[in-house]
């Protein structure tokens, strides 16, 4: 039962997390407030590590993986998304990035043996591409160009922060996840705030509104540390095919945020394009469930 809450904590912060980054983009440049969440969640997870004394990465392996991980996950993945929101409404952020596992899927079949493609891998991820082109077409004439290039951002954020996913699934096995976590953070705040600083302005001297203010503080606390808190103690308690079900509902609490907060609508597009992709993740999720289901009515 209390795994089941966890899951249904999980599925409405990272559902409203999308709404908490458009709003702040009203008032904030996106390069620099993505990374203004990092470095402050970052400094949290750090104190908390720091409490646990727990045991810290020293091989030159495990350093490299965090480095390269953080810049793929936090850097590219986070500030595609930040920057492609601008353009874009809540709800179709959240439905293009869905496709992350979708990439993860044709990644890991590269890295991890026991995750080879399958038929219904395969056809899965060909939904959730098929979803992609329905949103993409014609939308340079709908929403204009730069709608264009922030949907395709998101798409990017999503392979970026999938091929991170795995290789810390393939090599990072043994670094405590709060360690990891705070030292990717750290690795993706520096890029963003290089490249952010110098084209966006000091942080000083941003547009600090109540709203801005509200949604960074949430993001850092609620979309970052207790998330991440809940998430790995969730993938303790619950099966992992379960745990990937969240993939499914966030677009769609996104979605409804967006609509009723924001009063972003839909169109036909979107809706047919997020059916596709939401097809695809489920087809890949219940394959899954039913394998593991198998394999444990075969065991003596």
């Amino acid at each position: 039962m209390k795994a089941r809450v966890v899951w249904l904590i999980l599925c409405c912060i990272w559902g409203s997390t999308w709404l908490f980054i458009k709003i702040g983009l009203a008032d904030l440049p996106p390069l620099t407030f993505a990374g203004i969440r990092f470095v402050l969640a970052s400094l949290i997870l750090t104190a908390l590590v720091l409490l646990r004394r727990v045991r810290l990465p020293r091989s030159g392996k495990e350093l490299a993986l965090i480095a390269i991980t953080g810049v793929l996950t936090f850097a590219l993945n986070y500030g595609l998304v930040f920057w492609g929101e601008q353009y874009i409404s809540s709800g179709l952020a959240a439905v293009l990035q869905s496709t992350f596992p979708a990439f993860g899927l044709v990644i890991a079949h590269f890295y991890l043996p026991h995750e080879r493609l399958t038929t219904a891998r395969v056809l899965g991820v060909l939904l959730g591409v098929c979803g992609v082109a329905v949103i993409f077409s014609d939308q340079l004439s709908i929403a204009g160009s730069m709608a264009l290039l922030g949907s395709m951002a998101l798409v990017l954020s999503a392979l970026f922060g999938s091929y991170g996913n795995v290789l810390v699934k393939a090599y990072g096995g043994k670094i405590d996840p709060q360690v990891l976590a705070a030292g990717q953070m750290v690795c993706g705040f520096v890029p963003l705030f290089m490249i952010g600083i110098p084209t966006e302005g000091n942080p000083v001297h941003f547009h600090w509104t109540t709203m801005a203010v509200v949604s960074l503080l949430y993001l850092v606390v609620v979309g970052s540390v207790i998330a991440f808190a809940l998430y790995y103690w969730l993938v303790r308690h619950m099966d992992v095919t379960n745990t990937m079900l969240i993939a499914l509902v966030t677009p769609a609490i996104a979605v409804i945020l967006g609509m009723i907060v924001l009063h972003e609508k839909l169109n036909w597009r979107l809706l047919a394009g997020g059916a596709c992709i939401i097809s695809g993740l489920a087809l890949i999720v219940f394959r899954k469930r039913h394998k593991s289901v198998s394999m444990i009515e075969e065991e003596p």
